[in-house]
């Protein structure tokens, strides 16, 4: 063959330089060793092939079967980082005024319902209490002296009426009877009367008729008998109404006297404190927070994540400020609305460009287990919810 005469050349050289140790020659001893090389590293690289052809399909199923697992483990899970904890702070505020001059909490103290928290100044409360107290013993005193006046009516007022009937009826009488004399007088012949006796009767005639009139008077004045009775009860009941008034305002001297002590609503922590001993108290200035042992999550998790979340799914929470705590809960509700719809400035999408955000709902999740008495959650801190969705 025409390249056996080559291959012999070249091995009988590489064999001459290996047996006396001289240098090969400059251009074919050069090129021998080169291409012996690389047929040894042909032939080392076909020996690893296999093993890293083996390694290759080793590792690609390693991460072919984690990423299968992976999935087959979350891809019934929602989870999101945009969660904090959430949960009741009551703003405690003082309805009178007044200064403070007992403050019974301090900083981030836990307290129970009923707890006194602050005492404002009671003096000119008392004072005030004193004053309703002498009002009303003043109305209940005239109501009572017009009840007894209206009792006493109700049978005087017939009384007079009648007594003025009989009255007129005597004068009536004597009308008459004056009436009689009179004519007896004015028929007699004058030797048979005098001048004095015809003047006699006819002031006596006179007096009759005004004595008629007069009692005529009085009966009517004495008539609307009702109409008495009704002003005196009308009269009775303004009082009354004078009473309640006063009552009135001694109970609101005893609330507001019972407001100079603040007190817990509910169990909790004072938190962000903002009142000392001797400020001046105003009602509804807020002096501190309290915030209540019930603590839950609200996750804002994408639209695009609720499709298949309900409430009672089981959730895995996480939470960065203390990860050995392993918390359990539920999803409690899902909150009808997004976020950006009950902020102070909804989006318009009915005017101008309309761009498509994804909008993110707050869903309530309720922690079922895993809190430590001795941790306390505040709220606000960031945790990280995992829904199962099964």
């Amino acid at each position: 063959m025409p390249d056996t005469p080559n291959n012999e050349t070249v091995s009988s050289t590489v064999d001459t330089s290996k047996g006396d140790g001289s240098p090969p020659a400059q251009n074919g001893g050069s090129n021998g060793a080169s291409q012996q090389r690389q047929r040894q590293g042909e032939e080392t690289r076909k020996k690893r092939r296999p093993a890293v052809i083996r390694i290759a399909i080793v590792v690609g199923a390693l991460l072919v079967g984690g990423g299968l697992i992976y999935w087959l483990m979350t891809r019934n899970e929602e989870s999101t980082d945009d969660a904090y904890t959430d949960g009741r702070a009551v703003s405690i505020a003082p309805e009178v005024t007044g200064a403070v001059v007992s403050l019974d909490v301090t900083d981030n103290q836990f307290v129970k319902a009923g707890d006194p928290l602050i005492h404002i100044d009671p003096r000119q409360y008392k004072i005030d209490l004193e004053q309703a107290e002498g009002e009303l013993a003043t109305a209940k005193a005239q109501y009572d002296a017009q009840q007894l006046g209206a009792a006493i009516g109700r049978k005087n007022f017939p009384a007079q009426y009648q007594q003025s009937q009989a009255q007129l009826e005597n004068a009536k009488a004597n009308l008459t009877k004056a009436q009689a004399d009179y004519d007896r007088q004015k028929s007699l012949s004058k030797p048979a009367t005098s001048q004095q006796e015809v003047d006699a009767a006819t002031a006596a005639l006179e007096q009759a008729k005004a004595q008629v009139a007069l009692a005529d008077a009085q009966l009517v004045e004495n008539s609307p008998v009702q109409q008495r009775i009704g002003q005196t009860d009308a009269q009775v009941n303004q009082l009354q109404g004078q009473v309640e008034q006063a009552q009135a305002k001694l109970d609101q001297a005893r609330l507001n006297l019972s407001k100079t002590v603040v007190y817990a609503p509910q169990d909790g922590w004072i938190t962000k404190r903002n009142v000392e001993k001797g400020n001046y108290a105003a009602p509804g200035q807020q002096i501190f927070y309290i915030v209540s042992p019930q603590v839950w999550v609200t996750a804002n998790f994408k639209e695009s994540q609720l499709a298949y979340m309900r409430p009672g799914q089981k959730v895995q929470i996480d939470v960065d400020a203390y990860p050995n705590l392993d918390l359990h809960g539920h999803v409690d509700s899902i909150q009808l609305g997004s976020g950006s719809k009950f902020t102070a400035f909804p989006p318009e999408n009915a005017t101008g460009n309309f761009v498509k955000v994804v909008q993110r709902v707050p869903v309530k999740i309720v922690i079922d287990s895993g809190l430590d008495p001795n941790i306390p959650l505040p709220l606000g801190i960031s945790v990280v919810p995992t829904v199962s969705l099964k």
